[in-house]
């Protein structure tokens, strides 16, 4: 059976792209309903200690308020951590809001003002009186190194670096050349345009519809049931548009908790958002301190490498990163040392950032072999054709596919890598020094069980649904692209439904494997239905396809037809007509080929080309072109999949010069708690970036091919640019991010 639509592999437009630019697209704050109350939360002030007194008759006596939930008039949930424990939760035990009197973290929930407007509950929560036992925070991961321990195995599903291979540190004790740097990276928050928020529908029936800004809604609706002793029935969870995520709504955070509690008790409809200033409240990517030391020969031969991680987690849980173990696999050597520890902090959880552990060690990593390059004098990129790995040494397999010298090929040549020229400061443009970085990325090519349900009606008309989400990534369009080209229809006749929990089930959109998982599931879903319209159509009376197998038609533009005599054909509707079918419908899981996949390791490349400017007198720093060349597999929608790439690298720019979290280590507050001071890359920072898909065909993957692009675009960016700053100016800077003070 063939399809000529060949849909997969075309810039399609984004089907929900009038939708939202329009703004019919509604997010979690702006469903209504009559009579909608609103909550404000109230944030503690301190970062570790107890509340001694809380005091809400001021609050209370204002206008409008009905009611403030605290840790004193809370109702009496579920007893044990696994009633808390989300889809995404790391081992230990789940912050429980308005649980007790202590205080954990800085910004902690601590109350939640309901009032009939959302200004009334704001400014009752200001009247909200706290007294505090405070209790001096440790807030700093490098003051606390020597409380470092490994995580068990298995804890939280955490798997650890691969033992040691050879004698890593004996071998670059006695090297021709070496590096042995520390490199760190600071707190990231997400800030997503759209802040998180909740409505609950408190329905006449006593059940509840939730409006939640997640990755995950039957994450959130199994969530609310075992807190709230809800059976699934009495909840549904939807999230049809999402304004930005990447990690920050994997797990259900605490708006969506104090949310449920008060319509349940209340019973009433109620919406709960949070402010851009409690954005920094809950989950970001954590802060790592790491050591990468490389030994080579003369030639630049790697022999021997160590790359040792500290990173930190909250005191309640052991958030797990895998930091470091791309570097066991990246490049060819034999003597390998790998190490990653925890720190416990007084700040809330980390939480899965884009390239969760990849977007930090890969840095690092990539910095060092830019340092190993200079030691022996030779190409950035020759070193890394030099020490290309032709298999996985972490876990001795083959890799399923792997076109990373045809990302250096390309890239170097679309960004004129030829013309560079090897000592630092050589560059220049009156006084700016010019600098030219490369830089690998690596990420994993995942897939998960995922279902999807497929229904065609008799006028031609398909309706595909999964409980996945689009956070900006484009899976409504890729969903029905996957779902029209398996069935030969226009893109226009397919609708696909996604974030409604009461749809087939799904994963939180994560990782990078939702159009592997679901998309999948979707093909799977649309192919059960494919099979039942060709037996319908071959018995129609005077049927062409009456003697035709599945493998000798095509389904093109509504109609079956006969490969080789494509004038030969039975229409869908014809089909269902005679058979006195109103509509098929099938639903399918899609579960990974295992047995074939774990034979190999499965991962998509990449290859970052960056031109800076530095301005010789100030240090401003410029990133004025960027080539990312990218191995992601199938590439099923060229435009979408570009503006995957795109945001990542302007991420990448930003992880390079612009984020950070800054921490006041006596208060264990974020103190740049807002977008004036948290800075991100706006577009007088974004110039030109090119991205290249290197052709790569992969069967082992999925069945579609695709390995996925959602954090491949991040993974490599900053080490590029911060070592196209070390050529623009010849100075190394190790500690994310640059900025002018360090050049200067």
């Amino acid at each position: 059976m063939t399809t000529t639509s060949t849909l997969l592999g075309k810039p399609i437009n984004r089907v929900d792209g009038r939708l939202k630019v329009t703004g019919e697209a509604k997010y979690a704050a702006e469903f209504n309903v009559p009579g909608l109350l609103y909550g404000s939360v109230v944030s503690g002030a301190i970062a570790k200690g107890r509340i001694k007194k809380i005091d809400t008759r001021e609050a209370l006596s204002h206008p409008g308020v009905l009611h403030i939930f605290t840790h004193e008039n809370r109702p009496r949930l579920a007893w044990f951590d696994r009633s808390y424990r989300d889809e995404d939760a790391p081992s230990g035990s789940p912050f429980r809001p308005l649980y007790d009197d202590k205080i954990v973290y800085s910004g902690q929930p601590i109350a939640l003002v309901v009032a009939e407007t959302l200004e009334g509950a704001r400014y009752a929560a200001s009247l909200v009186r706290v007294e505090y036992e405070s209790h001096s925070p440790d807030t700093d991961l490098r003051a606390r190194r020597e409380k470092a321990y490994e995580p068990r195995e298995g804890k939280g599903g955490y798997e650890p670096p691969p033992k040691p291979r050879g004698h890593a540190d004996k071998v670059l004790a006695r090297a021709a050349a070496r590096v042995d740097a520390e490199y760190s990276s600071p707190v990231e928050h997400h800030n997503p345009m759209e802040m998180h928020a909740t409505t609950v529908i408190y329905e006449t029936d006593g059940t509840l519809t939730v409006y939640d800004k997640t990755q995950g809604v039957q994450n959130c609706q199994q969530y609310i049931s075992k807190v709230f002793h809800l059976s699934p029935e009495e909840v549904r969870v939807r999230s049809p548009f999402v304004g930005g995520a990447f990690g920050s709504g994997l797990r259900p955070q605490y708006q969506l908790f104090l949310a449920v509690m008060a319509a349940r008790e209340l019973k009433r409809s109620i919406r709960v958002p949070l402010t851009r200033q409690q954005m920094f409240t809950f989950g970001h990517r954590p802060t790592t301190v790491q050591r990468v030391a490389l030994g080579a020969s003369s030639d630049g031969t790697l022999e021997a490498l160590v790359h040792e991680a500290l990173s930190e987690t909250s005191r309640f849980e052991d958030y797990i990163e895998i930091v470091v173990n791309w570097s066991g696999l990246l490049y060819q050597c034999d003597n390998v040392r790998l190490d990653y520890k925890l720190v416990q902090l007084d700040t809330y959880t980390p939480i899965d950032m884009r390239a969760p552990g990849a977007a930090l060690g890969v840095y690092a990593l990539e910095c060092a072999m830019d340092e190993l390059a200079y030691k022996v004098g030779i190409d950035p990129l020759e070193l890394r054709l030099k020490n290309y790995a032709e298999r996985d040494q972490n876990q001795d397999k083959p890799f399923s596919s792997k076109e990373l010298r045809a990302c250096y090929r390309q890239g170097a040549e679309r960004f004129g890598w030829a013309r560079r020229t090897h000592a630092p400061r050589s560059m220049r443009d009156g006084k700016q020094l010019i600098g030219w970085g490369l830089a690998t990325g690596i990420w994993e090519a995942m897939q998960q069980q995922a279902s999807a349900k497929a229904v065609l009606s008799i006028d031609g008309k398909l309706t595909v649904s999964s409980a996945t989400a689009d956070i900006g990534t484009g899976t409504y369009t890729v969903m029905t692209q996957i779902a029209a080209d398996t069935l030969g229809l226009p893109v226009g006749d397919v609708t696909f439904k996604l974030g409604d929990s009461s749809l087939p089930r799904s994963p939180v959109e994560g990782g990078s494997w939702t159009v592997s998982s679901v998309g999948s599931a979707v093909k799977a879903a649309c192919e059960k239905v494919r099979e039942r319209l060709f037996q319908l159509a071959r018995k129609v009376r005077g049927s062409p396809l009456a003697k035709a197998s599945l493998d000798e038609v095509s389904f093109v533009e509504g109609h079956i037809r006969l490969t080789g005599e494509p004038s030969r054909a039975v229409s869908i509707t014809e089909a269902m007509r005679h058979g006195e079918v109103l509509s098929i419908e099938e639903e399918t899981l899609a579960v990974p080929d295992m047995p074939r996949q774990s034979k190999f390791t499965r991962c998509t490349h990449s290859a970052v080309f960056a031109e800076v400017k530095v301005d010789e007198d100030l240090g401003t720093v410029k990133v004025t072109r960027v080539v990312s060349a990218i191995a992601g597999g199938r590439v099923l929608n060229p435009k979408t999949a570009r503006s995957q790439i795109l945001g990542g690298v302007v991420w990448g720019i930003g992880m390079a010069l612009e984020e950070e979290s800054a921490m006041d280590q006596k208060l264990g507050r974020f103190m740049n708690h807002n977008l004036a001071e948290y800075h991100v890359p706006v577009s007088a920072d974004v110039q030109d970036i090119d991205v290249i898909f290197v052709e790569e065909d992969d069967s082992i993957v999925n069945p579609l091919g695709a390995k996925g692009l959602g954090e491949i675009g991040i993974v490599g960016v900053a080490a590029a640019i911060a070592n196209a700053i070390f050529h623009a100016t010849g100075r190394r800077v190790r500690n994310l991010p640059i900025t002018p003070d360090k050049l200067l």
